[in-house]
């Protein structure tokens, strides 16, 4: 064992029943989120899904299963937690790898540790990855020996889908676990426990309500984060001579300004509204500053990145094609990433779609098109457009006479498509803003050619 790398021995998160003084006096000085970690399933805040009786989880600590883990979800959900829970419960080692320092080497000490240790003594080891999805393939193959013999119980923690960070033969043997953001409520209830608890605050502070909503929204469903603001204003009070930690005190030592924004009230509505405006009316820095209020209060990100997407066809369209494509990609990084690095990609999105070309020529064409048919102009469907691919459909007349567009001069050909009753409306009337220009112009030449009113076919070029 004198020969056994102590880098990855984590003081004071050993089994329980280790003991010793060096522990205790290391989570004395810990840091209040250290202080904190919940102890059992039971004291983990959210999550109910992973905790819920017969879940895989408790009975792997209830049951004391050896059986390794893949967590995913976004910073502060409990990850570190659940690896360090498993180990106190069932008895195991807790030994830490973090991807960012640690090679293969690093690795297969690790594994060759416990390996002797589970032979020497029978005691097992939960061997901790975090961010796994910044191992290499080399690093990650490295921990299928012990996972694969069953010498380490592996817990591997991911901010990442591991469907495409981890490698298939670390994902088939291991029991892929999704952890969901906490809400509101959820720091709420940390911050409360943290106060009144021994290992905390041991109720020596009041935290009133406007302070506690201030930290919740900075901590943007971070548990961890939530603990270190507290930490942080709990100081500040102290150093003032104060037991209460009021919104002021919570201010100063985040150096953060609480905003005024209820994500149920009329200021969440206002600044949303104001958001979308700004970006419509392509002033990126009034908009960049709206975002930037959403952000600081805790606005769910997957909002703001659905409202993008909706602008990019209601406001934009195909005054530039690209604008929907790009709120797309912003919505799934921000489902990838999570916060706070989504905020970079918000901003990108934000910025490209006010400064885009702006055309709402989609919006009135389907908005006039839903109005007639809600007005009963619906018309029969011209025959020769009906489908011809059933017995006795010719005998009806369906399919007689048309015309296959590919067989016509640059694959436009002259036939009615639309209904008697809407034969003559015009629903998209394209602008010539930006790319809808080139679209406009096409499509007039295209709109004569099919009604048969003459015009010269579009040209190659243009009907790419």
């Amino acid at each position: 064992m004198d020969d056994e790398p102590q880098l990855f021995d984590t003081p004071g998160s050993r089994a329980a029943g280790s003991g010793g003084s060096l522990a205790d006096a290391t989570h004395a000085s810990a840091p209040l989120a250290v202080r904190m970690r919940p102890r059992t399933l039971d004291e983990l805040v959210g999550q109910e899904q992973l905790r819920a009786p017969g879940s895989p989880l408790r009975q792997l600590v209830e049951g004391d299963q050896s059986l390794s883990l893949l967590l995913w979800g976004p910073p502060g959900t409990g990850k570190t937690t659940i690896a360090s829970i498993i180990s106190q419960q069932t008895g195991r080692r807790f030994v830490e790898v973090s991807a960012v320092s640690a090679g293969v080497k690093e690795v297969r000490a690790a594994i060759d540790g416990a390996r002797r240790q589970l032979v020497a003594t029978g005691e097992e080891t939960v061997l901790f990855v975090d961010e796994v999805h910044r191992f290499s393939k080399a690093q990650q193959d490295a921990l299928l020996p012990g996972v694969e013999n069953r010498w380490v119980t592996l817990v591997a923690a991911t901010t990442e889908n591991p469907s495409f960070s981890v490698i298939s033969p670390l994902l088939s043997r291991s029991l892929l676990l999704r952890l969901q953001p906490l809400t509101d409520d959820d720091i709420a209830t940390v911050l409360d426990h943290a106060v009144a608890d021994e290992r905390g605050l041991a109720g020596a502070m009041v935290l009133e309500d406007a302070a506690r909503d201030h930290i919740v929204r900075l901590a943007g469903g971070d548990a961890r984060r939530s603990l270190t603001y507290l930490e942080a204003a709990a100081g500040a009070a102290r150093s003032k001579g104060s037991t209460t930690i009021d919104v002021g005190t919570a201010e100063t030592a985040a150096d953060q300004a609480a905003v005024r924004y209820d994500r149920d009230g009329d200021q969440h509505y206002d600044v949303v509204s104001a958001f979308i405006k700004s970006v419509r009316g392509s002033d990126a820095d009034a908009a960049l500053h709206y975002l930037a209020r959403m952000i600081e209060a805790g606005e769910d990100p997957r909002f703001i990145a659905r409202r993008l997407m909706i602008l990019a066809s209601e406001d934009i369209g195909l005054a530039d094609p690209t604008a929907l494509s790009t709120a797309v990609a912003a919505a799934q990084t921000v489902q990838l990433i999570g916060m706070p690095e989504a905020q970079l990609t918000l901003a990108h999105a934000t910025i490209a779609l006010a400064v885009a070309p702006k055309s709402n020529a989609v919006t009135t064409a389907v908005f006039e098109a839903i109005a007639d048919v809600r007005a009963g102009k619906i018309g029969q469907v011209p025959p020769h457009l009906r489908d011809a691919h059933y017995a006795g459909a010719q005998a009806l007349g369906h399919g007689k006479g048309y015309v296959y567009s590919h067989d016509a001069p640059f694959g436009v050909a002259e036939q009615q498509y639309a209904p008697d009753v809407v034969l003559d409306r015009q629903y998209y009337r394209p602008t010539e803003l930006g790319a809808e220009a080139a679209v406009k112009q096409r499509w007039e030449r295209v709109r004569r050619i099919i009604r048969g009113r003459g015009g010269r076919p579009p040209s190659a070029p243009d009907a790419q």
